[in-house]
């Protein structure tokens, strides 16, 4: 029934959506392609609220004032999708640089329009889309990345508390870096000691804070790229304790256990191990895998930092995971 009234809409339209007994719910972005074919925007009439160039800008200025005013810091995330009432809108800001990914159709086609407004009330040089991810297969839109506002921008220079690193935002994962980590990097930095293992360290956000309290810091990443990426905020930081290992962290985890090495301090922060539900038994075995190995290489009395970005995964079910891998590895937490 849906699909005979949407027929004629255009493509990334936005139309008004009724219940079953003609009552007005609000207005939707339409998407032909997503298996989401409505993303609510408001509930006002289009009488009171158009939703047109100057809604969405509107929109765009109340998230860059929230964070404005929250983050004193040259990186962190601008626009948060849902939360800031843009369905399939995220944006990363680097320094001068801003990040743009779209998940839904209608922001998509929208997207030149807001990245020029970005720009100008961020006061930014540069913006970027990485349309480059999976996210954009399930959604049926192409994969794609471009510079939507002035010059590609080769590698952008941002901090974690004292820690500088530099991060290609045309090429490098996700939008250049996991923003959403960066409070976890600097928590972890005052609360560890000793020796430290940081697995999957991707660029080294966790070895770099643990590098000020701890004696030694082994960074662990199987990309190339990113490990070189470590190794350059190492020099750039002056931190001589870090050493990086290009390596697979389940391979080193069964390695360091057969020699006997122990450490202070481990942290796991995986990559997402379950995008979809239909892996979720797997990804829970690796997480198990993971923790019940690097369990076996704490020191008593250390301190484990253990990670999930995987949305499937519930805070409950990785909890319990956590503990179930401790009692596999005879360990109290």
């Amino acid at each position: 029934e849906l699909l005979d009234v949407l027929s004629e809409a255009p493509k990334s339209a936005v139309v008004d959506v009724l219940d079953k007994q003609k009552n007005f719910i609000g207005q939707a972005l339409y998407a032909r392609t997503s298996p989401i074919a409505l993303r609510l925007l408001t509930r006002s009439r289009p009488s009171e609220e158009p939703v047109n160039d100057a809604f969405f800008i509107r929109r765009l200025e109340r998230a860059w004032e929230r964070r404005r005013t929250l983050h004193k810091r040259d990186a962190f995330r601008v626009v948060h999708g849902e939360a800031d009432l843009l369905p399939g809108l995220f944006v990363d800001r680097y320094g001068s640089v801003l990040v743009l990914q779209t998940l839904s159709e209608g922001l998509d086609a929208r997207k030149e329009i807001l990245a020029t407004a970005l720009a100008k009330m961020a006061g930014c040089s540069t913006v970027v889309c990485r349309d480059d991810g999976s996210g954009r297969d399930f959604e049926g839109l192409p994969r794609e990345k471009k510079v939507l506002v002035g010059a590609a921008p080769g590698l952008v220079g941002y901090h974690e508390g004292e820690n500088r690193f530099a991060i290609d935002v045309m090429e490098d994962a996700k939008t250049g870096s996991f923003l959403d980590q960066v409070d976890n990097h600097l928590r972890a930095g005052e609360l560890g000691r000793g020796a430290a293992l940081d697995l999957f360290s991707y660029h080294g956000g966790f070895a770099l804070a643990l590098s000020r309290s701890c004696v030694s810091v082994h960074a662990v990443e199987q990309d190339e790229i990113a490990a070189g990426r470590i190794k350059a905020a190492v020099a750039e930081n002056g931190r001589g304790n870090v050493t990086v290992e290009c390596g697979n962290a389940f391979d080193v985890l069964r390695n360091y256990e057969r020699e006997g090495r122990q450490f202070d301090t481990v942290v796991i922060d995986p990559p997402g191990l379950a995008k979809r539900k239909e892996g979720l038994k797997t990804a829970m075995r690796a997480y198990h895998e993971l923790n019940l190995r690097a369990l076996k290489l704490l020191k008593p009395e250390g301190l484990l930092v253990s990670c999930s970005c995987s949305g499937k995964v519930t805070r409950q079910g990785f909890e319990e995971l956590i503990l179930g891998a401790a009692k596999d590895a005879k360990r109290s937490l």
